[in-house]
């Protein structure tokens, strides 16, 4: 048996940290003898110190693996209740989400049915507008039919009433030769029978003469009397589509009479020549009912005209397909320091990189980035009507460029001062801004 190691001290000597480690390891784990009798057999069981120290190394490890595993195992416990948590969030989350879907879902098939409503309006509209040019050019062909019908009919009246007068002149001349004869009645009876035969005839001439001219007045009363009831048709529809399109500006917050004062730009204005009085010819008659209708026919198919140039210039459309609206027009709190400001356009909100669509055809006259309105478009549609864009993310036109309507001239983003991705949307009338909402709402009269 091994005798653990005593040290020899003396007042000169102190055992080193080698040594006093070595003496407790010896304390603890000293050798052991273990006999065990078995049925008369004696056995000798011999426990050295590095395997006591083994055995309890190895309780130590048992130990410490326990516990690990157990601190393990209520920390699994409590991730997966973390988990299981979240997992019920996200699951609410995305029923919420389903339901904003299905809300999205419902409003752009609406927006999607009130674009082909739209689309068969503009249809409709324009094969009213082929009707009617084929309508006018009808009139004007029966109109220009018509007046070489009545001039033939006042050139037959007026020879009719040249042999009307001549034969009166006959019968005078009868007359006379009546009188002339009366004294020499036997010699002359003869003649006077035919005078008188003569006369006969030429009363009944006249009386058919007469009647002829009266069935050529009746006739042409009748004609002017259809053509005046075509024209009060024509200028019935006319004023009818003149009220429509001067209801929509209405709607959109423009006088009519003030956006057709506006001059174009865009178009040729240069007039002139020698001013030379009118002055009607004999046959004009200033009381001619079909003459008076034409003129306010003209007045207001030439107002029609002048419309239809006009509405093709103003921005009726919606510059996105779908957005919503964070921001109205007008009075508003600034989004950045919360403060009551003005507000001279609307926020539509829509995903970076929606495409931006022109609302009408113009002219770019900006096209880069401009301070607080970060990438920004302006188009100048003519008639004092202007269109602005900001907060781009791109831009797909440059300054110059004609636009046509619902081309795409950039891309949703969120330059500039803003706070998240939309579109900022000005409409400009003589440099005064307009709710664009009112221009959007009466676009959705012109094209259902």
């Amino acid at each position: 048996m091994r005798q653990p190691v005593r040290f020899q001290t003396t007042a000169n000597r102190r055992p080193t940290w080698r040594e006093r480690l070595r003496a407790g390891y010896d304390r603890l784990f000293p050798e052991r003898h273990f006999i065990v009798r078995t049925e008369g057999r004696v056995a000798h069981m011999r426990v050295s110190q590095h395997a006591q120290s083994a055995v309890v190394l190895f309780l130590i490890g048992l130990a410490g693996w326990g516990g690990f595993t157990s601190v393990r195992f209520l920390m699994h416990t409590q991730i997966v209740a973390f988990k299981d948590e979240q997992i019920a969030t996200a699951r609410y989350a995305y029923r919420t989400l389903l339901g904003e879907i299905a809300e999205y879902q419902k409003k752009f098939n609406l927006i999607t049915r009130e674009i082909e409503e739209h689309n068969v309006f503009a249809v409709a509209l324009q094969e009213q507008n082929a009707l009617l040019q084929k309508n006018i050019t009808s009139v004007e062909s029966q109109l220009l039919a018509t007046e070489k019908e009545r001039e033939q009919m006042a050139q037959a009246r007026e020879k009719l009433r040249t042999q009307l007068v001549e034969i009166e002149k006959n019968m005078q001349s009868l007359a006379s030769r009546n009188f002339t004869l009366k004294g020499n009645l036997h010699h002359t009876e003869k003649d006077l029978q035919t005078a008188l035969a003569e006369r006969n005839q030429a009363m009944f001439e006249a009386t058919n003469l007469r009647r002829q001219m009266r069935d050529t007045e009746n006739r042409l009363a009748s004609i002017r009397e259809a053509q005046l009831e075509a024209v009060r048709q024509l200028a019935e529809r006319t004023s009818g589509f003149v009220e429509s399109t001067e209801k929509v500006l209405q709607i959109a917050g423009i006088d009519a009479n003030q956006l057709l004062a506006t001059p174009d730009t865009k178009k040729g204005t240069g007039r002139g020549g020698p001013f030379i009085p009118f002055k009607p010819s004999a046959g004009d008659d200033d009381n001619d009912p079909i003459a008076s209708e034409m003129e306010t026919f003209s007045h207001q198919l030439a107002r029609w005209g002048a419309l239809q140039d006009v509405m093709e210039r103003v921005p009726l459309a919606a510059p996105l397909s779908s957005y919503a609206i964070n921001s109205p027009f007008g009075k508003r709190k600034d989004p950045i320091n919360g403060m009551w400001s003005a507000h001279y356009g609307v926020d539509l909100a829509a995903p970076k990189a929606t495409p931006v669509h022109a609302p009408a055809t113009g002219t770019v006259k900006i096209a880069s980035h401009q301070d607080k309105y970060g990438l920004l478009i302006e188009i100048d549609h003519g008639y004092g009507l202007r269109t602005r864009y900001g907060h781009l993310s791109k831009v797909n036109v440059k300054k110059g460029d004609k636009v046509t309507f619902n081309q795409v001239i950039g891309l949703v983003g969120n330059t500039g001062r803003s706070t998240g991705s939309h579109l900022h949307y000005e409409v400009l009338f003589k440099d005064k801004p307009k709710n664009p909402m009112n221009f959007i709402q009466a676009g959705r009269h012109v094209f259902k």
